[in-house]
């Protein structure tokens, strides 16, 4: 998991129209677009390509971005082979995404590439995002029992998600651990006192904090 150390939950393309469905210039990417994004995001998230797929990458650029200042939703592959050669494409990199998704979480393509906690209560492991979801209650515990713990560029140590940091700044990883360790156990309190205990008593199977 080292290529997606810092992931969150949510979309992680730009939304786009999906097949049949009008577009919406300049607010939601074309389909080509959209599987033009899944491609690349694959391709920064770690995953290689031959030259010759790279080579291919770039004439799909070419002309779905034809310049840096291109209006999204409006650009469309002009043969229909080589928009059916681009979704192919697309769903392998999709494919390449979902054999990488954290423990907990899965890979899903909607109208974007999206990152889903898995709500089955009986697997292996339990997302504490997939608790939170199911419990459908305020719980004051959850944003901090869900955050990541990262070092940032002065050193110091924050527990957060992937844009915000909600506890910090910490001398060390441990202090920003142990905030966010706390706040899982008050968040297992706060699941019993909710009557979840069927949620509670997944904690044992939650992930380790991501660091």
């Amino acid at each position: 998991m080292t290529a997606l150390a810092r992931w969150h939950v949510g979309p992680w393309t730009t939304r786009g129209t999906l097949p049949g469905q009008p577009f919406e210039p300049g607010r939601k990417r074309t389909p080509d677009e959209l599987h033009f994004d899944v491609v690349g995001l694959a391709r920064i998230l770690g995953r290689r390509l031959s030259g010759r797929e790279e080579l291919q990458v770039r004439l799909w650029q070419n002309e779905l971005r034809p310049t840096h200042t291109r209006q999204c939703g409006v650009h469309t592959l002009a043969d229909p082979d080589n928009a059916q050669l681009l979704r192919e494409t697309a769903e392998e990199a999709l494919a390449w995404l979902a054999e990488r998704a954290p423990a907990g979480y899965e890979f899903v393509l909607t109208d974007a590439v999206e990152l889903r906690p898995l709500l089955d209560l009986t697997a292996d492991v339990v997302a504490v995002d997939a608790v939170i979801r199911l419990a459908g209650a305020d719980l004051p515990a959850a944003r901090l029992a869900s955050a990541h713990v990262r070092r940032s560029a002065t050193g110091d140590w924050y527990a957060g998600d992937a844009v915000c940091n909600w506890s910090g700044p910490h001398k060390t990883a441990d202090a920003a651990l142990a905030v966010v360790q706390a706040a899982r156990t008050e968040l297992v309190a706060q699941l019993r006192a909710a009557g979840r205990d069927d949620l509670a008593d997944t904690a044992d199977r939650w992930p380790p904090v991501p660091s």
